[in-house]
């Protein structure tokens, strides 16, 4: 069983009780020849969305059992009858999954403005690509499992051509500065943030503090990245500060690894258990800021934030040391997260699951996939946009489809043909899943201006 104890799967938020030895048969039974990781990957997924589950031949019982308990003789906090009115941008090119994941958002009680940006596609509780106003309300999985899911570009005063020059000292640098998955540093830098007193105050963060030292500085799998390329910036802008022309760059994206994820469990639990829904509003159950669980969860969402803040400081840290130079600029923004902003002069939370601020003069970076340029935009500040654009180009394919779709033969060519050079990645993770990125920013071209272009030359991503 790959060594896997009990223990592991209440670290993965699974509660004492018989989830945890009907989860332990399960992965003895069926997942013989899995890897660990691969394993850890499967409950995980199951710990945060049992009810995708509930039909599955291999965890139906499992996920039975791991459900919230709704016997209790509370009423069902219902939704108002119709979705607020909300914006949508490319909606030629939003699956209908999306569109009614974001109605049933709008007719929360607590809901006040959303906006559903070009990108957007299926998620969990709101769709990515997701943007929802509410009032003096958090909604745990409304910010995401990943929470301070990031992007953060570091430009250097050094030509490109390096990237060309130098390719093997390049890829060996991402090779030996950057972690991913379940890999970390052997010696992790140590950073100011674990003198904050949410380790001490907050007991569910107190037990992920030994985890968020040991994986600070590494990034999470997937669609996680840090990259090579080359900057253009065409026409200088006071607020980015770079003259035109082109620069070697490193680009990254990544959150707030465990700890984030391990939060997002633990409050959406309590949320569950406190906002009853109807079924297909569940995972949209919310926390009041006026009551202690909000207030805890508030403030560890704000931390973990800034955790992925320091994760992505340490990695451009590796590489700026390793390059012999500081940057020129800095760009950096969340995509997975709330903030307490003003509309038409009331205060909202605003939750952006897969969304990128846009507020008036606001900088941001919007990718595209391992070939396709990232972008540098400055935000116009829409109100019918709540502030926002897209956070990248948006998955037109899931994880499970891609693998069964292409191969690798077909990837290589593709990024041979890019001139794109890739470590680790996978399949569900191939440029062909994505949207075109050009025709994303072309339905947000009322939500941002363009400053430059970034292209990623050199790829690392997890094995």
């Amino acid at each position: 069983m790959k060594r896997l104890r009990g223990k592991d799967l209440l670290k993965l938020g699974f509660e004492e009780g018989p989830a945890v030895g009907l989860a332990m048969e399960v992965v003895k039974k069926h997942y013989k020849y899995s890897s660990r990781e691969e394993i850890l990957e499967a409950l995980r997924a199951l710990s945060a969305e049992p009810e995708a589950y509930t039909g599955d031949k291999v965890w139906s019982k499992v996920a039975e059992k791991l459900m919230p308990d709704t016997s209790s003789e509370r009423k069902v906090t219902p939704l108002i009858p119709n979705p607020i009115d909300y914006r949508v941008y490319g909606s030629e090119h939003i699956e209908a999954g999306a569109r009614e994941q974001m109605d049933t958002a709008m007719r929360l009680p607590v809901a006040r403005a959303g906006a559903l940006m070009p990108d957007a596609h299926y998620g969990y509780g709101l769709p990515i690509g997701g943007v929802l106003a509410t009032e003096n309300a958090i909604i745990p999985y409304g910010v995401g499992m990943d929470i301070g899911c990031r992007m953060c570009l570091s430009v250097y005063d050094m030509p490109a051509e390096l990237l060309d020059r130098d390719t093997a000292k390049l890829k060996k640098a991402l090779g030996d500065h950057t972690r991913f998955g379940f890999d970390a540093f052997d010696r992790p830098m140590d950073d100011p943030i674990f003198s904050r007193p949410e380790f001490k105050e907050i007991k569910k963060v107190k037990e992920l503090k030994g985890k968020a030292r040991a994986q600070i500085g590494s990034s999470g799998s997937g669609n996680h990245f840090v990259e090579f390329g080359w900057v253009e910036i065409n026409e200088p802008d006071e607020h980015l500060g770079l003259p035109a022309g082109r620069y070697l760059a490193v680009l990254s994206h990544s959150g707030s690894r465990g700890m984030g994820a391990n939060i997002a469990q633990h409050y959406t639990k309590i949320a569950r258990e406190q906002c009853l829904l109807p079924k297909e509003a569940q995972h949209l159950a919310w926390l009041g800021l006026d009551a202690e669980e909000g207030q805890e969860y508030w403030l560890a969402m704000n931390l973990a934030g800034d955790y992925a803040s320091a994760c992505h400081h340490h990695i451009h840290q590796r590489l700026g040391k390793f390059l012999g130079e500081k940057p020129l600029s800095v760009v950096e923004n969340h995509h997975n997260f709330a903030w307490k902003e003003q509309i038409k002069d009331k205060e909202y939370i605003v939750h952006r699951k897969g969304a990128t601020p846009a507020g008036k003069n606001v900088l941001g970076i919007i990718p595209g996939s391992m070939t396709a340029p990232a972008f540098i935009v400055k935000g116009k500040g829409k109100v019918d946009a709540i502030n926002s654009a897209s956070h990248g180009a948006g998955r037109q394919m899931s994880r499970r489809k891609a693998k069964n779709t292409f191969t690798r033969s077909e990837l290589k060519k593709h990024l041979a043909k890019a001139g794109v050079e890739l470590l680790g990645g996978g399949l569900d993770e191939s440029p062909f899943v994505y949207k075109d990125i050009h025709q994303v920013m072309r339905h947000q071209e009322d939500l941002v201006n363009v400053l430059g272009t970034f292209q990623p030359k050199i790829v690392r991503m997890a094995e």
